[in-house]
């Protein structure tokens, strides 16, 4: 796809980390969150509902590869791993990606999970 910026991404290959044949593991250098990266089908594919069975066995595979190598290179106590999908759900490149965000215990918002957020009072539905 010309448009997608993860597309390009992946062709580029200056972020890849880790890969396989359908999917690829990225981390950009200059994050907030150290270490944390994507883990992107190769074939592009709007949401994570539209995988196949094959590219899930492969980003199950990326996952259990990147963990190790975030475990080895930078020691963190804990993990956020989550697919935004639809423009509510938070998903701004309409690409399938898994975010693989390590957490450490000296962070400002350590012990505040993904549904930290969304289940604040405020966030109620009216």
């Amino acid at each position: 796809m010309n448009d997608c910026r993860f597309c390009d991404r992946l062709a580029d290959k200056t972020e890849t980390v880790l890969e396989n044949d359908l999917c690829v593991f990225l981390q950009h250098e200059e994050s907030v969150l150290i270490g944390s990266g994507l883990i992107i089908p190769r074939a592009h594919c709007a949401t994570v509902f539209d995988l196949t069975s094959a590219e899930w066995n492969a980003v199950h595979d990326m996952i259990h590869q990147a963990k190790t190598l975030l475990d080895k290179t930078y020691q963190p106590d804990g993990y956020n791993l989550g697919w935004n999908c639809g423009t509510v759900g938070g998903q701004h490149v309409f690409h399938a990606h898994l975010h693989i965000i390590p957490r450490y215990k000296d962070e400002p918002y350590a012990g505040k999970g993904i549904r930290y957020w969304l289940s604040q009072e405020e966030n109620k539905r009216k």
